[in-house]
């Protein structure tokens, strides 16, 4: 096994920033700033502009979790394999997400994944984190800060321009207005050292305090003015009654996006409309990568590329 990765002049001082930023949010010290708004991104591209993506999700129930296997090198399917089942599928980029990383990172796996990416002529387009700042026990709030202060690394590294992070869910017993004060917290604190290592935190519509387009915007109201946020537009997580035009009100914030192949108006599933989705990110003049997430029951194997060939077809 490989060293862990080096300590770093800005990664030394990691204890003492954890250790603030727990116990200032803890206190409320760093209560959001509501008269600061981030507004919706300003793009020179005349059009709209997609390469395409596809998450590691879309193979959960293949990929063994690194909380479950230490050894992930003698396993059915790999992040290895991953990359390359991409390659075969023609695609501009991958989706890395960390739920399938072994529980030892090292430099030299990461360096790994890079080179077998770009050998094979693919961007790694970002990275997925299962954050949850919601938290208020002070010692977990300082472990969820660390874990995504671990992945800007880790996502520097790979040269993976962004992190999909979540919000979190609201303590049993507590209210929702100060969860959100602790997420937006959390966020900010986290969005300073992402942007010297010129990561975007990318916020995703997954449920919790993040469920309507309107709790989104409450938090996104109270982020710091940074180049360097964002949302994670992910098309299938919105079960509202009307997903689609709530999909349109975050569509403009958008820094990375994920499209599912099937959605839940009203909290019934049906076969996610794809040219639809698309349109919306379409109208909002979104330029980057769209990633098929994959969660539906058949095969994945079989499954993807008929539903990457639709949407090579929708984004033109």
């Amino acid at each position: 096994m490989q060293d862990s990765i080096p300590m770093t002049a800005a990664s030394s001082s990691r204890r003492q920033w954890l250790q603030t930023a727990a116990v200032a949010m803890g206190a409320g010290c760093l209560a959001p700033n509501w008269s600061t708004a981030a507004p919706p991104l300003v793009r020179s591209g005349k059009t709209p502009h997609f390469k395409l993506s596809l998450a590691a999700y879309s193979f959960n129930r293949w990929l063994p979790k690194a909380w479950v296997h230490e050894d992930l090198a003698n396993a059915k399917f790999t992040l290895e394999k991953f990359i390359d089942f991409c390659a075969d599928q023609n695609l501009d980029g991958c989706e890395l997400t960390a739920y399938y990383f072994p529980k030892t990172i090292t430099t030299d796996y990461l360096l790994s994944l890079k080179e077998r990416a770009h050998r094979q002529g693919l961007s790694i387009s970002g990275t997925a984190i299962g954050n949850d700042f919601c938290v208020a026990d002070p010692e977990k709030r300082a472990q969820q800060l660390e874990m995504c202060r671990n992945w800007i690394d880790y996502s520097a590294i790979l040269g993976a321009p962004a992190i999909r992070i979540f919000a979190g869910n609201i303590p049993k017993g507590d209210t929702e207005d100060a969860a959100r004060e602790r997420c937006v917290a959390g966020i900010n604190e986290a969005l300073k050292y992402a942007a010297t290592k010129g990561v975007y935190l990318a916020l995703e519509n997954h449920g919790g305090i993040t469920a309507t387009p309107a709790q989104m915007l409450k938090i996104i109201e109270g982020i710091d003015p940074s180049p360097w946020f964002g949302v994670n537009f992910d098309g299938g997580n919105f079960r509202t009654e009307d997903p689609y035009a709530d999909l349109a009100k975050i569509a403009p914030y958008a820094v990375n996006s994920q499209v599912k192949v099937e959605l839940f108006p009203g909290g019934k599933k049906e076969p996610a409309d794809l040219g639809r989705v698309v349109q919306i990110l379409r109208e909002a003049g979104y330029r980057g990568f769209i990633t098929l997430e994959y969660e539906a029951a058949d095969d994945p194997l079989t499954a993807i590329p008929g539903y990457l060939q639709e949407l090579r077809k929708h984004c033109g």
